[in-house]
C-alpha cells in the first residue's frame, strides 16, 4: 500500500519520528476557532438577561469594530499591491508579502471573533426576550394566581433539605416546564410558550410527580412568582396548590416513554445491589441521582467525584470508542472497535455513531455537559465519515460556538463550564503534563491517567471554588483509582439497560456484574472522604477562585525547576500527605488543638448546637449535633474522637439533631438518647430513619436520670416527669433535655434551648442548684433568659453556640450583660470558633480556636 506523501515540516510538528506506522500524522494544533468560540461565549454570558439596550449596543459596536478591521485591511492589502512594480512582486511576492498576509489574517481573525461575539450576544438577546415577553413575568411580579397548560421539559429532581434556623426546609421536587396556555385571574386564556419552574411542596403525591416524563402536558392551578435568581432561563417560579397529584392532560410523546422505561428498566435491574452500587449505577450510566443518600453524595463530593454522577463526555467516548475504536486509528486501514470486525464500513460506521450519539441525548437528558459531549462527538463523526482531517480541539471549539448560539442560557452554566474546561484540559494540557512525566521513567499509562486527573482537576478547582469554597486534597488519586472501574461500569450498565426490556434477568446479571466496578467508586469516595484533610475550606467567590489559579500557574511553572530537587518533592509529597492524614499528635503541635486534658468542647457548627464531654481516650458524650453533619464531623475528627458511647439530642430542632449523619460517620455509638417531646415530628422521623439505618438504639431520656461513663457523671433536670401536674412541656424549647454534669472537678449546667418559664420551673424543681464551672447558655444566648437562673447559677464561663451573622440578633446583648455583670467570662462560637474547656478550680480556663 503507498502511503500518502506528509511533508517533513507536519511529521517534525506532530513530534514523531519520519516513517512512523501512522499515515495522518497532525501538524501543529489547529487554534483558528477557539478566539471565535470564546467571543460568542463571552457574548452570550453577558447578554442573556441583560437589557435589550445594552445587548444592542454591544451587538452594534462588535459589528462596527468587525467591518472596520476587514475594510482596513482590505486597503492595506491593495495600497501595498499597487505600491509594487509587477515584476517585483512576481520575485517576491512568495516573500515579501509574508508580514503582510499574516498582518491580514489577525485581522480578520479578529473580525471573525467580533462577528460571533454580535451573533452571540444577538441569540442571547433574542432568547432573553423571548423568555421576558407575554403575561408571565408580569403576573409573577404580582404573585397573581393563575389556571395554566404546561408542558414539562425535564426530569423531576429533589432538592436537598436546607435547616433555616430552628427547622428544616423540606425536600422539594423541581421540573423544569413551559406555560403553553395561561388563564389570568380576571379569565382571559393566552396561547404562549414561556419556560417556567415547577416547584411542588412534598406531599403523599409526591412519587407521582416525580414519575412525570418530559412532554408531559398538565393542567395547573397555582401562584406565580419572581424567578429565583436573576438571569435565569425560567421567567418566574409556578407552586400548584394543594398537595394532590398531577392533572395530566396529555402523555410523553413515544420517544420520552421509551427513554423513561429504559431508565426506569435500570433501576429495576439494580434493585438487588448493595446500596451504594444500587444507587450509584444508574448514576454513572444516566445521571439517575434518585436513589443517592445525602452521605453518599457527601462522599463524592468532599472526594471530588460528583462529575461521576452526572453524565458527561466521557460516557459517550467509552460508547463511541467501542463502536469505532480510538478516533485517532478511525482513518486507518487496521480500524479498531466493534463496527470492522462486524464489517460496518466507515460511512456507516459514522452514521450509526451519530445515532447512537442522538440516542444517548435522548436517554440521558439534554444536560449541558452532555450536549457538550454530543456536539463534538458528531463534529468528529461527521469528520471520519467525510474522510476529512479533524482535531479534536477544533471539534470542541465548534462545539461550543454552535450550542451557545443554540442555546445561549448554556454561557452561564456551570455544568457547562466545567465540562468545557475538563475537556479543553484533557486535550493540551494532560498530554503534555503526561509527556513530562513519561519523561521522568513514570510508566505510560500511569504517567496518561495522572496526567489527565492532574489537568482537569487544575482547571477545574477554581470553578468549584466559586460554588463551593473549598478544595478537596485528595481529588487526584481519588480520580485515578476510580477511573479504571469507569469504563467497565458504564458500558456493563448500557448493556443492562439495553437488556432490561427484552431480558430482565440477562439485565440484572449484567447490573451485578457492574455492581463490583460501581461499588468500587463508591468504595474509594467513602475512603477518600473519610481522611481528616481530605479537604480543606478555602476564600469563596471569584477572589477565591483567582487566589487559586495563581497558585496553581506558580506551581505549574515551578515544576520543572522543582523536580531537579528530589528532596523537594520528598518533602512536598510529606507535606502533603501529613495535611491529608493530620495525625493528632502533630495538629496538636501545629495548632494548639485540642488543649491537652481538655474536658468539655463547645463545637463551631455555625447557628446551632454540638458538645463534646470527654469520657476517656477517643470518647466522648456528644449532645446534639448542630445543623450541618460536615461540621459536626470535622469537630469530632479534630479531636479524635472515634467511639461514642452515648450520643444525647436535647429536642428535636433541626439546628440540634440534622448534622447526626456526621456524627455517625465512621463511628462506634453505643445509643442515641432522645427528649420524650417528638416536635417537630418530621425532625423526629429524621432522627428515628437516620438511627435505624446506623442501627443504633433508641432510648428516652427521663427526669432525674443519673448516669456515669468514665469520669463522667451527671443528672437528668428537664424535662420533668408527667407525675407533677403543669410540667409537661409542649413547645420543643421548653422540652430540651437539661444536664447537670460533674467531671472530675468540673462542674457544668447545659440547658439546651430552654425559654423562660421552663427555665423558672427548672428553678423551683430544685431551688438548691448550684454554682456551676461553666453554663451552656441557652437558646444561644436570645434575650428570652430568666435572670434567676442566671443569678442562682453564677457561672465562672458562660458558652453561647451562635452563628456568624445571624439574623435573629444572638446572642442579645442585654444576656452578655447580665452574664459579665454575675462575674462570668462569655465566650460565642461566632467570635472564638469552637470553644474547649480545660483545668478545674483556679485552673479552670477556656481556649477558643479562632
Amino acid at each position: 500500500m503507498t502511503r500518502p506523501h506528509v511533508p517533513p515540516d507536519v511529521h517534525t510538528a506532530s513530534g514523531r519520528r519520519l516513517g512512523a506506522a501512522d499515515p495522518r500524522q497532525e501538524g501543529p494544533v489547529d487554534l483558528r476557532l477557539v478566539p471565535p468560540a470564546l467571543a460568542a461565549w463571552a457574548a452570550s454570558a453577558l447578554a442573556v438577561g441583560a437589557p435589550w439596550r445594552w445587548t444592542a449596543a454591544g451587538t452594534a459596536l462588535c459589528l462596527v469594530a468587525a467591518l472596520v478591521l476587514l475594510g482596513v485591511s482590505r486597503a492595506s492589502a491593495t495600497r501595498a499591491e499597487r505600491a509594487r512594480p509587477a515584476d517585483h512582486r512576481e520575485r517576491e511576492g512568495g516573500e515579501g508579502s509574508g508580514g503582510q498576509n499574516r498582518h491580514r489574517l489577525h485581522a480578520t481573525a479578529a473580525a471573525a471573533a467580533l462577528l460571533c461575539a454580535a451573533a452571540g450576544a444577538t441569540a442571547a438577546g433574542l432568547h432573553g426576550a423571548d423568555a421576558r415577553q407575554g403575561p408571565v413575568p408580569g403576573l409573577a411580579d404580582r404573585f397573581a394566581r393563575v389556571e395554566a397548560e404546561v408542558t414539562v421539559t425535564s426530569d423531576a429532581r429533589r432538592t436537598r433539605p436546607q435547616v433555616q434556623g430552628d427547622h428544616s426546609a423540606p425536600a422539594a421536587l423541581l421540573l423544569d416546564a413551559e406555560i403553553t396556555g395561561l388563564t389570568a385571574p380576571g379569565g382571559a386564556t393566552t396561547r404562549l410558550r414561556t419556560p417556567v419552574l415547577l416547584i411542588v411542596s412534598p406531599s403523599s403525591s409526591t412519587a407521582r410527580w416525580e414519575r412525570l416524563l418530559p412532554s408531559t402536558r398538565l393542567h395547573v392551578s397555582g401562584r406565580l412568582a419572581p424567578p429565583l435568581h436573576s438571569g435565569q432561563r425560567n421567567a418566574a417560579v409556578l407552586r400548584p396548590d394543594g398537595k394532590g397529584p398531577p392533572r395530566v392532560t396529555g402523555p410523553p410523546t413515544p420517544l420520552q416513554r421509551t427513554a423513561g422505561e429504559l431508565r426506569a428498566g435500570l433501576r429495576r435491574a439494580t434493585d438487588g445491589l448493595d446500596p451504594d452500587a444500587r444507587a450509584l449505577l444508574p448514576g454513572l450510566v444516566v445521571g439517575d441521582t434518585s436513589r443517592v443518600t445525602p452521605e453518599l453524595h457527601e462522599a463524592f463530593r468532599a472526594a471530588d467525584l460528583t462529575h461521576l454522577m452526572a453524565v458527561s463526555g466521557a460516557n459517550l467516548a467509552i460508547l463511541l470508542v467501542l463502536l469505532i475504536g480510538p478516533p485517532g486509528a478511525a482513518l486507518r486501514a487496521e480500524r479498531r472497535g466493534l463496527a470492522p470486525r462486524l464489517g460496518i464500513p466507515l460511512r456507516m460506521t459514522a452514521l450509526l455513531g451519530g445515532g447512537l450519539t442522538l440516542a444517548f441525548v435522548v436517554v440521558c437528558r439534554p444536560e449541558p455537559s452532555v450536549l457538550r459531549a454530543a456536539a463534538c462527538g458528531l463534529i468528529t463523526l461527521l469528520a471520519i465519515g467525510t474522510g476529512r482531517r479533524r482535531s479534536l480541539i477544533p471539534a470542541l471549539a465548534a462545539a461550543v460556538l454552535l450550542l451557545v448560539l443554540y442555546d445561549p442560557w448554556l454561557a452561564r452554566s456551570y455544568g457547562f463550564v466545567l465540562s468545557v474546561l475538563a475537556t479543553g484540559a484533557l486535550l493540551t494540557v494532560a498530554p503534555r503534563w503526561s509527556a513530562a512525566l513519561q519523561r521522568r521513567r513514570v510508566p505510560p499509562r500511569l504517567a496518561e491517567a495522572l496526567g489527565a486527573a492532574a489537568a482537569a482537576q487544575a482547571v477545574c478547582a477554581p470553578v468549584v471554588v466559586v460554588l463551593a469554597s473549598r478544595v478537596s486534597l485528595v481529588a487526584i488519586p481519588c480520580n485515578l483509582l476510580a477511573e479504571f472501574a469507569v469504563a467497565p461500569a458504564t458500558v456493563l450498565g448500557f448493556a443492562a439497560l439495553a437488556a432490561a426490556p427484552v431480558a430482565m434477568p440477562v439485565a440484572e446479571l449484567l447490573a451485578r456484574t457492574a455492581g463490583w466496578p460501581a461499588g468500587w467508586i463508591a468504595s474509594v469516595a467513602r475512603t477518600g472522604a473519610a481522611f481528616p484533610g481530605a479537604e480543606i475550606d478555602w476564600p469563596d467567590g471569584w477572589r477565591g477562585a483567582l487566589l487559586l489559579t495563581a497558585l496553581t500557574a506558580l506551581a505549574a511553572l515551578s515544576a520543572r525547576r522543582v523536580a531537579r530537587h528530589p528532596w523537594v518533592c520528598s518533602a512536598a509529597a510529606l507535606l502533603l500527605v501529613l495535611a491529608v492524614l493530620r495525625p493528632a499528635p502533630l495538629t496538636r503541635v501545629l495548632t494548639g488543638w485540642p488543649p491537652p486534658d481538655w474536658a468539655f468542647v463547645m463545637c463551631d457548627v455555625g447557628q446551632g448546637d454540638a458538645m463534646v464531654l470527654a469520657s476517656g481516650d477517643g470518647e466522648g458524650v456528644v449532645i446534639d449535633t448542630g445543623p450541618d453533619p460536615r461540621l459536626a464531623d470535622r469537630c469530632l475528627r479534630d479531636l479524635g474522637i472515634t467511639r461514642v458511647p452515648l450520643l444525647l439530642l436535647t429536642h428535636f430542632h433541626a439546628d440540634h439533631v440534622r448534622g447526626l449523619p456526621g456524627v455517625l460517620r465512621d463511628r462506634a455509638v453505643g445509643a442515641i438518647q432522645t427528649t420524650s417531646l417528638d416536635e417537630p415530628p418530621d425532625q423526629a422521623a429524621f432522627v428515628g430513619r437516620t438511627a435505624a439505618a446506623a442501627r443504633v438504639p433508641l432510648v428516652r431520656a427521663a427526669a432525674g436520670e443519673r448516669r456515669r461513663i468514665g469520669t463522667l457523671d451527671w443528672r437528668v433536670l428537664w424535662p420533668a416527669g408527667g407525675a407533677t401536674a403543669g410540667l409537661v412541656p409542649e413547645d420543643p424549647n421548653d422540652a430540651s433535655v437539661t444536664l447537670f454534669v460533674r467531671t472530675g472537678g468540673l462542674s457544668l449546667l447545659l440547658l439546651g434551648d430552654l425559654e423562660p418559664m421552663a427555665q423558672q420551673r427548672l428553678l423551683r424543681q430544685y431551688p438548691a442548684l448550684p454554682r456551676v464551672d461553666v453554663l451552656k447558655v441557652a437558646h444561644h444566648g436570645s434575650a428570652h433568659q430568666d435572670p434567676a437562673l442566671l443569678r442562682s447559677a453564677r457561672p465562672r464561663l458562660a458558652l453561647v453556640s451562635v452563628g456568624r451573622d445571624n439574623p435573629y440578633g444572638h446572642p442579645a446583648a442585654r444576656t452578655v450583660e447580665a452574664l459579665r455583670g454575675g462575674g462570668a467570662v462569655v465566650l460565642r462560637t461566632d467570635l472564638d470558633g469552637a470553644i474547649a474547656v480545660t483545668g478545674a478550680g483556679s485552673r479552670l480556663r477556656a481556649v477558643g480556636r479562632s
